[in-house]
């Protein structure tokens, strides 16, 4: 028992094998780690201002946590750290409770995803259907999107909670002046990220951008908001104060964060694994380091943090093949903290407001959006349903509404899928074959089937026999299974014989429990070989048709 118990905690510790290969890797590991840390800069600045937690906030996630998840996640490849996602759901609980309530939801989401991660349900992802992903992702760029553009008008924003609401809302605040300034630094942005990969694709665009605006803002005495005094120094640890009345009003945010933090995460090393062969991930695994991670950045006063799906795309492409790389990307950044603090601190939000912008237009490709439109209507109305909810109303709403909704249309398929055929018997025909109907289920046969099925087996009229042929039935549920042991109950009760051909292994169990054998009249009615069915059928039908004064066999 003892261990057992060992082996499984073993299974979430850091090992040798977590870094096989590193003498090969090391150096493409360091540059990768190099280049993700140089192109997580800004979005780590930006994400911890537009959260409203501030940029020293976002900094201290992407070291602190970048290395925890590294460390002790599931993902050889994953970088972890301030998203935009997490931005959209932290925005309105620091609204609603106040910036002192944020290492407290760090710790109870941290502790919330370190339970799933072992008890090992973390593999439920897999179950999110591709639009409802995708939905979900156009969903977060658009609030993303939108909540740069009091920032991009140098404008407060408004009071509403909603972020289209408030982007609205902040027009009504717009200082010509100002806004000539911050909405040119926009632009500014958006040209050098767009034209900076053609000069060489591994230019960080981002970075290269903000440096260039910013020292033109500086030069030319842009009247614009800056990000402000930064420390020099990463702060100690501290354990916040624990208020038990704070706790419960905290419990619905903190599952909310731990949800989006183990969706969006899971998913990023999905995506990782899927564009190397530098080793699959452990799912549960990576939902006990991304805990661990939050826990982590609470106590040094960072936010929660999350797989990040684009920094994880560069470290992969960069030539990553270990978790050294995700490691050396929060080094560079601690470096940025003691040696350039003073310099970050006049960059001008403007700037990371056009970061998070041209970052939200490249989060979903408009090739993938028409794709998904195109497959079907089905997945059209998951996709927009998902996006259309996550924009107006919640992030994990949307979740579980587009999963509802896939859902509905799935089991209308799967129902579709079902059905009942007559069939001809085999072989030659013989006299009174007319009055032997050959049925064959198809498909499945479950709660949303069952009544359809009842209406067509139950109207069968002229017949003297029924062989139900159930070797082709793929699904069968115990409404299905009641259904069948309704309709031969039925059929019997209206003179007509009831054979049943071919109940498949695994449904033998559920049939019997339900009752389709006891309502069947002799158990010599079950057969396993159609050919033998049909010539039980016909001498019913031979001796049903005898002037004999004894009735039916």
């Amino acid at each position: 028992m003892i261990a057992d118990v060992a082996r499984r905690a073993r299974a979430f510790l850091p090992s040798r094998s977590d870094y096989r290969g590193l003498k090969r890797s090391l150096r493409g590991d360091l540059i990768a780690g190099f280049t993700v840390g140089i192109v997580a800069l800004p979005l780590a600045l930006a994400f911890g201002v537009s959260s409203g937690a501030g940029a020293e906030s976002g900094l201290i996630t992407a070291i602190v946590a970048g290395v925890v998840a590294a460390v002790f996640g599931g993902s050889n490849l994953q970088v972890s750290g301030p998203t935009g996602a997490m931005v959209v759901v932290l925005g309105p609980i620091i609204a609603a409770h106040g910036m002192g309530v944020l290492p407290v939801v760090c710790l109870m989401a941290g502790l919330i995803l370190v339970a799933v991660g072992v008890t090992r349900i973390g593999r439920v992802v897999a179950l999110i259907p591709w639009p409802v992903i995708e939905g979900f992702t156009l969903g977060i760029a658009a609030i993303i999107f939108l909540q740069q553009v009091p920032s991009a008008i140098g404008a407060p924003a408004g009071a509403s909670s909603n972020a289209a609401i408030a982007a609205v809302e902040s027009l009504a605040h717009v200082d010509a002046v100002t806004a000539l300034w911050t909405l040119g630094m926009v632009a500014a942005v958006a040209v050098i990220m767009t034209l900076a990969p053609r000069l060489h694709p591994r230019l960080p665009g981002s970075i290269v951008a903000v440096v260039l605006v910013t020292l033109g803002a500086v030069l030319l005495g842009a009247p614009v908001a800056r990000i402000g005094a930064l420390p020099s120094t990463l702060p100690a640890p501290q354990v916040p104060a624990i208020d038990p009345g704070t706790l419960s009003s905290l419990v619905v945010p903190a599952a909310m964060v731990a949800a989006l933090a183990g969706i969006e995460s899971l998913l990023s090393a999905r995506v990782a694994s899927s564009m190397t062969d530098a080793g699959a991930y452990d799912p549960d695994r990576e939902l006990v380091g991304q805990g661990l991670a939050s826990i982590a950045s609470g106590l040094f006063g960072g936010m929660p943090a999350t797989g990040a799906i684009a920094r994880t795309a560069v470290n992969a492409r960069s030539g990553a093949r270990t978790r050294v790389a995700a490691i050396t990307h929060s080094l560079v950044l601690l470096l940025i903290v003691y040696a350039a603090s003073t310099v970050v601190a006049v960059i001008p939000l403007a700037t990371l407001a056009g970061v998070l912008m041209v970052t939200a237009t490249r989060m979903l490709p408009w090739s993938t959006v028409t794709t998904v439109l195109r497959s079907s209507r089905s997945d059209a109305v998951v996709f927009v349903v998902t996006a259309i909810v996550t924009v107006s109303v919640d992030l994990i709403y949307a979740v579980v509404i587009g999963i509802l909704v896939a859902a509905f249309f799935a089991l209308r398929a799967l129902a579709r899928s079902g059905g009942v055929q007559r069939e001809p018997l085999p072989g030659a025909a013989r006299a009174g074959d007319d009055q032997i109907a050959l049925l064959r289920l198809d498909g499945a046969l479950f709660f949303a089937t069952a009544e359809r099925v009842i209406g067509q087996i139950g109207s069968i009229d002229g017949t003297q026999v029924v062989i139900l042929r159930l070797s082709q039935l793929q699904i069968l549920d115990s409404t299905g299974a009641h259904t069948v042991a309704e309709l031969v109950t039925t059929l019997e009760r209206r003179g007509i014989t009831v054979l049943v051909k071919g109940i498949r292994p695994e449904h033998l169990p559920l049939t019997t429990r339900v009752g389709v054998l006891a309502a069947l009249r002799h158990p010599n009615h079950l057969f396993d070989d159609l050919d033998a069915a049909v010539a039980h059928a016909r001498t019913h039908v031979v001796v049903s048709t005898l002037p004999t004064p004894g009735g039916r066999p």
